[in-house]
């Protein structure tokens, strides 16, 4: 986390401060004060996610040597996943060196779209598939409910999940695909080859 200063995690909890001044100006409108909290209530909610997802991160990175696989089998069976999910995992292709903060924020949008299966789809099967190739991908897959199309364009209102996962997948160049129906959801991450082993697809640090 210190590593990214200006990381959405400390965006987030920037934003809460403003809100949360920005009540504090109205102390005597009781309905303005009142959705500021709504809104506030909102934001410590994401901040809550985005913490959580970058504490699991680094614990990957600090037992982990570079292995996305171990990284993300961990995760399918460190969450608590209901008795009626089975999981199953499958590397295909062998094993590619990758910088330090493009595999971490590959990791974390893969663990926050396994996070998001596992809790939210009401699937019976989820299957996460790590593809080294040309290019990276890592593919999330369940059979559940699937996601309103307007959630899967814009994100839902005061959950944050696929907004990370795509403000992430845009800083290290890499495709975020969303498929979802009646069937099922589908989140595809694509990572070009060439941005792989870059350390200057982070945010400058000023």
């Amino acid at each position: 986390m210190a590593r990214e200063p200006h990381d959405t995690f400390v965006q987030t909890i920037q934003a809460s401060k403003l809100v949360a001044d920005d009540a504090l100006e109205h102390p005597g409108d009781t309905a303005y004060v009142q959705g500021a909290l709504e809104r506030l209530s909102q934001w410590l909610d994401r901040a809550v996610q985005e913490s959580r997802a970058a504490l699991h991160s680094l614990r990957a990175s600090t037992t982990e040597v570079n292995d996305l696989a171990d990284a993300f089998r961990r995760a399918t069976t460190e969450d608590l996943k209901p008795p009626s999910m089975a999981i199953s995992f499958s590397v295909v292709g062998d094993s590619k060196d990758i910088h330090p903060i493009v595999r971490d924020e590959v990791y974390r949008i893969g663990y926050e779209a396994i996070r998001n299966a596992i809790t939210h789809s009401a699937a019976s099967h989820l299957d996460v598939e790590l593809r080294y190739g040309k290019d990276l991908i890592v593919r999330v897959t369940d059979n559940g409910v699937g996601i309103d199309p307007a959630v899967a364009r814009r994100g839902k209102d005061g959950h944050f999940g696929l907004q990370s996962m795509r403000e992430r997948a845009g800083r290290i160049g890499a495709r975020l695909d969303v498929v979802s129906s009646t069937a099922g959801t589908e989140v595809t991450l694509m990572v070009p080859g060439s941005m792989l082993s870059r350390p200057d697809t982070a945010p400058a640090v000023s």
